[in-house]
């Protein structure tokens, strides 16, 4: 592929963009009219149908970093493409077998309520903030800096002009419309992105008779047989098992995931939700496989890096060789809905730590009027927007979907070690909780910082201090035992335990009486 109608203006991307963004603003002024309490800021009243909440769940997952960062991995290194794939995937049965039942009947808003239901509050609430902020901040940047690439490419804006549109749309998205405008939003994407998407993995099978073997035998034989095996990306199975690890239980410890269960009526729902979203993505990803190596047999990597160094343009690419300037066009936008949806749900659920928990129950220990903890739900949207702005210009050029496997590793070892803990074993306490929590994220981030990643490819030193790239590997056991070990050398008292859990298996309703 010699010449790129990206980075000239594209009139089919600009009128899809433009509809886009009148839609969703539309649907942000249906549920602005719609959104009046905490409940429906932060759960959309508890309104949301199981098959509506399973295609919000799918499109807060498929986010731009799935859709770009996988298809450029497996179109640059091949076979390990494929781990990220996998390893995102098999993480829903966690949350569908372990999680989901049990988080809507305890809590809430946010996973906190669960943690800290049987805790002391304050302590609890401030660590579970801690892990919160930094998963979702992480998650935002690599966000960002997807949208950011891509409407650079795409329209000819600046990538600092590009960073601030979404900044901006994502902040009146969750102002106004709060969980209802975001859900809805999330639903619109889902459907784009996955009709864009089979829609070129249709055009690049339909070239070789439909047949996925005779697609990688293509690829095999231009860039050689070592394309179908690992060892490219990654090529220390210590990394690879830690990189797994952190893709698959980081599902389970989620805010934004997580905060989606709140939104159905009952656990029920909630279970029948996470049956529907895995079945989507999971197609989903079969998707990105196909696109990969499409982009990789038809555009090259090469050429692919020549546009961006970390390979996020390959599906564009990809979809201006098969279907010219207006597919591309089309696919570019639909790319653009899904970081715009995925920012959107990000940043609800970081408002939410901030108002739900730190606000209203550890600084004021739950007291704090309804009408004041809207109001500082939508400020810290405005302040996470703010922040997310920022961020995106500085991390500006860094591959996104490697960046969001670090939100999981957080996610992973931060969250949901205490989540699970809280949940199902009876001697977990107060200090094993924020012991657990504050050790996961904290270690977590020093290992990032002081991982090749950090210390090799961006700092350029010779060598790290700690050899794996993605730490999940330690912390994710490690911050079990912490949480146990901190648990047994202390005592807690006063603790219902036959209320919680015939309310964790019954719901609230059913343990009061």
């Amino acid at each position: 592929m010699s010449t790129t109608a990206i980075g000239q203006p594209n009139s089919v991307a600009i009128v899809f963009f433009i509809l886009f963004i009148l839609i969703t603003l539309g649907i942000t002024y249906w549920a602005a009219r719609r959104t009046r309490t905490t409940e429906h800021f932060y759960a959309a009243g508890r309104t949301i149908s199981p098959g509506q909440n399973g295609f919000a769940l799918a499109g807060d997952y498929m986010s731009a970093a799935s859709f770009l960062g996988i298809a450029g991995l497996v179109s640059t290194t091949g076979f390990d493409g494929l781990i990220y794939s996998t390893g995102w995937l098999v993480g829903w049965p966690v949350v569908l077998f372990l999680i989901a039942e049990p988080l809507r009947n305890l809590g809430k808003y946010t996973f906190a309520d669960v943690v800290a239901l049987r805790l002391n509050q304050t302590p609890v609430r401030i660590a579970a903030a801690v892990g919160t902020l930094a998963t979702v901040i992480l998650y935002l940047i690599a966000q960002m800096v997807g949208a950011g690439g891509l409407i650079k490419l795409m329209f000819g804006l600046s990538y600092e002009t590009a960073i601030v549109i979404v900044g901006v749309a994502m902040i009146a998205y969750v102002l106004f419309g709060g969980m209802l405008a975001t859900t809805w939003v999330q639903i619109v994407k889902a459907a784009l992105l996955l009709a864009g998407a089979f829609l070129l993995a249709l055009l690049v099978l339909a070239r070789f008779h439909f047949n996925p073997a005779a697609l990688f035998a293509a690829a095999a034989t231009k860039y050689g047989a070592s394309v179908l095996n690992p060892g490219k990306l990654v090529s220390n199975p210590l990394d690879t098992i830690s990189l797994g690890m952190a893709l698959m239980f980081g599902t389970a410890g989620l805010p934004h995931i997580l905060m989606r269960f709140y939104t159905v009526p009952d656990a029920r729902a909630a279970r029948t939700s996470v049956f529907y979203a895995t079945g989507l993505i999971g197609f989903f990803y079969l998707l990105t496989f196909v696109l990969g190596f499409g982009a990789m047999v038809f555009v090259g990597p090469d050429a692919i890096k020549v546009v961006d160094k970390g390979g996020n343009m390959a599906a564009p690419l990809l979809a201006e060789f098969l279907g010219g300037t207006p597919f591309l066009g089309f696919i570019a936008a639909v790319a653009f809905a899904t970081i715009l949806a995925v920012v959107a749900g990000l940043t609800l659920s970081g408002a939410a730590a901030l108002s739900h928990d730190l606000w209203v129950n550890a600084m004021h220990r739950g007291e704090a009027d309804s009408r004041e903890e809207l109001r500082v739900a939508r400020v810290a949207t405005v302040v996470l927007g703010i922040i997310a702005i920022v961020l995106g210009v500085t991390f500006k050029g860094q591959n996104v979907a490697y960046m969001v496997s670090l939100a999981f590793a957080i996610a992973a070892s931060g969250n949901f070690p205490a989540l699970l803990m809280s949940i199902f074993w009876r001697r977990f306490t107060t200090a094993g909780a924020v012991a657990s929590m504050l050790f996961g994220t904290l270690a977590t981030l020093l290992l990032i910082y002081l991982s090749p990643t950090i210390q090799v490819d961006i700092l350029k030193h010779t060598s790290a201090w700690f050899p794996l790239k993605n730490p999940a590997l330690l912390t994710i056991p490690l911050s079990f035992a912490v949480g146990i070990v901190v648990s047994l050398l202390g005592a807690q008292a006063g603790v219902d335990d036959r209320a919680y859990h015939r309310r964790m298996h019954l719901g609230e309703l059913s343990a009061d009486r």
